[in-house]
């Protein structure tokens, strides 16, 4: 294989409901020259196939098995450390789905990890169950250190800020396994059987996207179509291989 291409959602190929220009077709281009590429997000709200749906009525072609979750990687992370395992899980279908697709039982009765994902409904009564749950000696995993996400009228609390209050009540922080952590790029390259050495990591945030590719080995390259602004890149200790305004000016 001489390359492939990981590459962020939201900011990348789209922006809220809107796909960006030259999206898709750069995704026809990697299709069309048989290039593999996973698509990753942090949304855990979400199964691959829902993301799916949603992606193609904007015009993105692309299939679900190339669609890959913070729920996804959290579900094989959790398999590969305690297989068929039990855990209490704060999410919506994408990250209790994944679970139970790995042989995870959901149970609030002695699990052996409380698991936080992205849900528009945290209630009290859950998080004050995982308080119980974690201080009681459950492990804490959280999907993504996300803090806020967009909504109408400005930003609502994410996994992260929930996260900050269990650990608050607990003081035990979560092991998060959505990016910035290399595992979920790790996971992503198995995915497509891709090696690190000949891969790129697309992305518009140099604080979770460009930071996790550089920490896999991957070739990085900022667009400039979400978070990060050109002139806010020298502020971080690290730097991208290559910076485009978009995926549109992206050569394969």
């Amino acid at each position: 294989m001489d390359k492939a291409f990981l590459m962020d959602m939201d900011g990348v190929l789209i922006t809220g409901s809107t796909p960006i220009p030259g999206a898709p077709e750069f995704i026809e281009r990697l299709r069309a020259a048989e290039i593999p590429f996973m698509v990753l997000t942090n949304n855990s709200r979400y199964t691959p196939r829902d993301h799916h749906a949603r992606l193609t009525a904007l015009g993105l072609n692309i299939p679900e098995e190339r669609i890959f979750t913070s729920a996804l990687a959290t579900a094989h992370f959790l398999s590969a450390q305690r297989p068929n395992g039990r855990a209490f899980a704060i999410g919506e279908s994408g990250l209790t789905t994944a679970l139970h697709n790995v042989g995870y039982v959901l149970t609030d009765h002695d699990p052996e990890y409380v698991v936080l994902g992205e849900t528009n409904n945290y209630s009290f009564e859950s998080i004050s169950t995982a308080i119980r749950l974690v201080d009681a000696g459950a492990r804490f995993i959280a999907t993504n250190p996300d803090v806020s996400g967009p909504a109408e009228g400005g930003k609502v609390p994410a996994t992260g800020a929930v996260a900050a209050m269990i650990t608050a009540a607990t003081g035990i922080a979560p092991y998060y396994v959505g990016k910035p952590n290399p595992l979920m790029m790790r996971a992503a390259l198995r995915q497509i059987s891709a090696h690190s050495e000949y891969s790129t990591m697309i992305g518009d945030r140099m604080d979770t996207d460009i930071i996790s590719g550089i920490e896999s080995g991957l070739r990085t390259i900022l667009v400039l179509t979400g978070v990060t602004a050109r002139d806010a890149v020298d502020r971080f200790p690290y730097k991208p291989d290559l910076i485009c305004e978009s995926v549109a000016h992206i050569e394969i």
